[in-house]
């Protein structure tokens, strides 16, 4: 049961979401939907690179689709983007304390650009430098983009909350 004044969107804490790239070929029949389709070669160290570049406290005003909310405050924190090869799949986790509308599909987009060698670092970098100057184009598409979990209870870099605290119980808070 719920604790009161629990509330499942504006409780959370973070979020992790996990989008998959295919990168071969020809994509398997069982993970058609599932995964973007990119034949093409794609550089898994590049990507690392731009995974630090958009990691940590930014204005990710260039990443999002505001749906018609221009005020909306646009600064998050990501804590971390890994970026894992298993066969023909790449994995992209990121986790952050919330994300913008679009905002996963538009990083993948980039990152998978640029880590094609269609666009540079320094391009990556000028979303964070400047990012009311302008937005990016590139949204990966929604297949592969999948909400992997949603955050409870301490945030990064806090002290875990007691067990009393209502919000969640102290062994349900993954370490």
């Amino acid at each position: 049961m719920a604790a009161p004044g629990f509330h499942a969107r504006f409780s959370a804490t973070g979020k992790i979401y996990t989008y998959r790239v295919c990168n071969a070929r020809s994509l398997h029949p069982l993970e058609i939907g599932r995964v973007w389709h990119v034949p093409s070669p794609i550089n898994i160290e590049a990507l690392r690179q731009a995974a630090e570049i958009l990691s940590g406290s930014h204005d990710f005003a260039a990443f999002a689709a505001n749906r018609g909310k221009p005020d909306e405050n646009t600064f998050r924190t990501i804590h971390q983007i890994a970026v894992k090869r298993t066969g023909t799949i790449l994995s992209l986790r990121f986790e952050g304390d919330g994300f913008l509308y679009r905002m996963v599909r538009l990083l993948t987009g980039s990152m998978v650009r640029m880590a094609q060698g269609k666009q540079t670092l320094e391009w990556m970098r000028s979303f964070i430098d400047s990012p009311s100057a302008r937005k990016t184009s590139y949204c990966a598409p929604a297949q592969g983009l999948c909400l992997s979990r949603v955050l409870y209870g301490q945030k990064r870099g806090q002290r875990r909350p007691q067990a009393a605290s209502g919000l969640v119980p102290e062994e349900a808070i993954e370490r």
